[in-house]
């Protein structure tokens, strides 16, 4: 008998735990998405209200996701035959089509790798994680949420473009920010970079908080 896996927590800025696990789709190895975002989620149970308005809500933003090179993927303690059964009950019920992979993590393995068993919420079920995992496997930001309450899509999508922004240009995204608005130019560090940057151009408020256009 393998011994029980130790729960953990993943680390923002250090590489995500690696797996291998059956999902809806097929076998799926993390590591085999380098090269891709990857936006790993737990949800508590099939069959479920919440969960079901998550998985509609999920399948919604998809095609924007993909479009972003983001992998969507499911994940909680039920088997690859319930996530299939609750999929297609989905799309009779619902008119739904689930396009992405759901995980079937009956042992926890995944589960307590990403620390997504809280014992105050429950010990037998995950509560709603979501990761967002860079395309060189790195830990970029991590959502908690408890199992009363569903998720906000917006927030994922607007989350994973600040994130993808910061990236590209090297640059902070203020409190709130939208694709289109200014982004925060990083502060300076010493007293020769503040006299600089007073003097690049940039919307400054003082020479810690600076904006710009992208």
């Amino acid at each position: 008998m393998e011994p029980e896996e130790a729960p953990c927590m993943p680390v923002i800025g250090e590489a995500a735990p690696d797996f291998e696990a059956v999902t809806t789709h097929g076998p799926l190895k993390l590591s085999d998405l380098r090269g891709k975002w990857v936006i790993l989620f737990s949800h508590p149970a099939d069959f479920t209200p919440v969960c079901t308005t998550e998985f509609m809500a999920f399948a919604g933003i998809a095609d924007e996701l993909a479009r972003l090179n983001v992998q969507l993927v499911g994940l909680s303690i039920d088997s690859v035959h319930s996530h299939l059964a609750w999929v297609r009950n989905i799309k009779e019920k619902m008119g739904v089509d689930i396009p992405f992979p759901v995980i079937a993590d009956l042992d926890m393995k995944v589960a307590r790798r990403y620390g997504m068993i809280h014992p105050g919420q429950s010990s037998t079920s995950t509560i709603r994680t979501v990761f967002f995992i860079d395309d060189k496997g790195v830990m970029r930001a991590m959502l908690y949420y408890p199992m009363s309450n569903g998720r906000s899509m917006p927030e994922i999508l607007r989350l994973t473009k600040a994130l993808q922004t910061s990236d590209a240009h090297g640059v902070a995204t203020p409190a709130n920010w939208q694709p289109g608005e200014k982004v925060i130019v990083p502060a300076p560090k010493t007293p020769e970079e503040i006299e600089k940057r007073m003097k690049e151009g940039y919307e400054c408020k003082d020479w810690y908080l600076c904006f710009k256009k992208i």
